[in-house]
């Protein structure tokens, strides 16, 4: 398959020059194009102060913000555009103006050189008439701010190959997007809800029912976000969301563009916000709640009736792109059928609309996904909103989806993956403060009980499981990922395991499956000191097989590759002082200075020491016993009620990221 390092942008505006940047900033020769030179230099002149922001703010090195800005050119001659694998067009939203340009740079550059639209507004499937070989045209919508947003969504025209969206699913990877799918329809998938639902809010002050503090107070509240609709059309541009609403208008009364935001426009100055700490009684505070919410979920059962998109993909374009707590399907759950449809049928009585069709079975999201290619099933964990979180749902999906793979005769090898930036970044913790809270340890329990199974079954299988490490493996994901045969990782990807440093110990095999691999002495190291390896560092003690290109790892699941063979790792250096220092040492002789060692010095000692001293100290005898008696993962299971008992346990888990001092009890 075609690889992609050339990256042609054309539009130096605002996103074409964020989307330069971004590209530039992962590695891919960028060159950016517009009709004039004034307008280049004038994006390039913005790409410039963002990386210096980044740099005053210690984001980057100075030597990453020179790479970047060597990956990046500027012109306004669209023929030196003509050697990019992928071309992206950024400019204003002016349907004949991208026909002409798709046209020309038809005529410039090879047949097999992808296009793509960034537009908000037309569709893929009209502009991809201007195109030769239309198949290698497609919708590519970024989000602002394109540096920074993950959101991509990939809208494929009526003429696009499969081929072409698999070469741009890759290119989101990487280019650092999360993607979702959208039909070629207006408003695609986010646009279609979060723009009626920011005219709605117009609407309300329109009405009376509100002020612009109040309204965006409540909507604050109710979806758990950081700015209101009036700030958020401020921060965006007001004329952005009349232009993206009058597009819209096409699918109904209820569409229709409220006259305050016209009449806004036509003053050309945002919305005067003013002091945020409002009151606002109940009944006002319903009657914006029940509208936002029920504009909300009239258009999203739309959504879902007319098959825009998967309502995971609909749930993770708020989440990603649009920064929501909780995606539109994720509250739609939490309200149930009934509240909905009581929603959606007040909603549309207001401009006589006709009710979409809510069932709770369009809700369902797949977290974790199974694709089939020849002998070969990829597993793919599919929550990067959460980084991959394990949670009950996930770890049934994942049981489902290997089952399906291990009892398919035709399957040889099954990958496991995920996406974004993470493998699988550990157990969800919010389950297990619930719980905890809730006095029902029993749950955990039964939820690590039924994760060692689905583990055991994958340890276990007949078939070649090969994980490969896309991104950061924590905690549980890391467990898992010690349940295959073969370990990939790429060079970017970090593993740990950080629960002795949260109150809690490894409960999905952590204990047991490191030490094959790497034996008792270096899994004791890493457990009790919890620390953060690179891929390169887990490959020299054979915690992973190997460390791959990106590249390698698509190669790999397209069967282009075959899977590099494990060899056995001979400890080196440091890690063979550190596996005797652990192998003959318990934590607690390190930590007080009373140890054997003739390898490291005293004061790499006393940091590792220092460094456990902060560690739960129940959580940090319970795990070494277990690596010493090396019982199998059945055993961790024993003191999982002792250990989530603990005041530890709780003070750990809901002070994530703070500095705590453990107790002991």
């Amino acid at each position: 398959m075609k690889n992609i390092r050339t990256v042609g942008v054309v539009g130096a505006g605002t996103m074409g020059s964020a989307l330069a940047q971004k590209f530039a900033q992962e590695g891919f020769k960028v060159i950016l194009a517009d009709r004039e030179d004034k307008f280049v230099q004038k994006g390039l002149n913005g790409i410039k102060a963002m990386l210096n922001e980044g740099l005053e703010k210690k984001v980057f090195t100075q030597d990453q913000v020179d790479f970047f800005l060597e990956n990046l050119h500027g012109t306004d001659n669209l023929s030196e555009l003509k050697f990019c694998d992928i071309i992206i067009e950024a400019i204003f939203e002016d349907f004949n103006v991208k026909s002409e340009l798709f046209k020309t740079l038809s005529e410039l550059v090879p047949l097999d050189t992808i296009l793509a639209t960034n537009t908000s507004s037309f569709s893929v499937s009209e502009l991809s008439k201007s195109v030769k070989n239309p198949e290698r045209f497609l919708g590519l919508h970024y989000f602002y701010h394109a540096a920074k947003n993950r959101l991509v969504e990939i809208i494929p025209g009526e003429n696009t190959s499969k081929g072409t969206l698999k070469l741009a699913h890759q290119f989101a990877i990487l280019s650092g997007k999360d993607a979702i799918y959208t039909k070629d329809a207006y408003g695609f998938a986010v646009n279609r809800f979060f723009v009626p639902w920011l005219n709605e809010a117009v609407k309300l002050l329109q009405e009376n029912v509100g002020t612009i503090e109040m309204i965006d107070s409540v909507c604050m509240r109710t979806l758990g976000i950081g700015m209101g609709p009036f700030a958020l059309m401020n921060a965006t541009g007001v004329p952005i969301a009349l232009h993206a609403e009058r597009t819209l208008e096409f699918f109904g009364p209820s569409y229709k563009v409220a006259q305050l935001l016209e009449l806004q426009v036509e003053k050309k100055e945002n919305w005067n916000i003013g002091d945020m700490n409002i009151v606002v009684d109940a009944e006002t505070e319903m009657m914006i709640a029940d509208r936002m919410l029920g504009c909300i979920f009239f258009v999203c059962s739309q959504i879902l009736e007319e098959k825009v998109c998967s309502a995971i993909d609909l749930n993770k374009g708020a989440k990603i792109g649009l920064k929501w707590r909780k995606g539109p399907v994720d509250l739609m759950k939490q309200f149930g059928e009934v509240e909905i449809i009581r929603l959606v049928k007040s909603y549309c009585a207001l401009d006589n609309e006709k009710l979409p069709v809510i069932k709770s079975s369009d809700w369902k999201m797949d977290y974790v996904t199974l694709e089939k290619e020849g002998n070969r099933a990829i597993i793919t964990m599919n929550r990067p909103e959460d980084l991959n979180s394990l949670n009950e749902e996930v770890m049934v999906l994942l049981d489902e989806k290997f089952t399906d793979a291990e009892n398919d005769s035709s399957i040889k090898t099954i990958f496991i993956t995920g996406t974004g930036k993470a493998f699988v970044a550990g157990a969800d913790i919010k389950f297990f403060v619930k719980n905890m809270k809730n006095h029902s340890l029993e749950k955990i329990v039964a939820f690590t009980s039924y994760g060692q199974r689905v583990f055991e079954k994958i340890d276990k299988s007949k078939k070649k499981v090969v994980v490969l490490m896309n991104g950061m493996a924590l905690g549980g994901g890391l467990e898992l990922a010690l349940c295959a045969d073969v370990i990939l990782s790429v060079p970017k990807a970090v593993m740990a395991f950080p629960e002795t440093g949260i109150g809690i110990y490894p409960g999905l095999g952590g204990t047991q499956r490191t030490i094959p691999r790497v034996g008792k002495g270096l899994a004791k190291y890493l457990i009790l000191t919890g620390k953060m390896l690179t891929a390169k560092e887990a490959d020299e003690i054979g915690l992973i097989d190997a460390v791959i290109s990106i590249e390698d790892l698509f190669a790999i699941i397209n069967g282009e590759k075959p899977v590099p063979p494990s060899q056995p790792k001979e400890l080196e250096g440091k890690w063979k002082a550190y596996s005797e220092l652990y192998s003959k040492n318990n934590f607690k002789q390190i930590i007080s200075g009373d140890y054997s060692n003739g390898f490291i010095e005293k004061e790499e000692v006393s940091k590792l020491g220092k460094t456990m001293s902060y560690k739960a100290p129940i959580a940090m005898k319970i795990a070494e016993e277990l690596v010493e008696q090396a019982r199998g993962p059945q055993s961790e299971l024993e003191k999982l009620t002792t250990i989530f008992s603990t005041s530890d346990a709780l003070l750990g888990l809901t002070s994530i990221g703070k500095k705590v001092e453990y107790r002991g009890e």
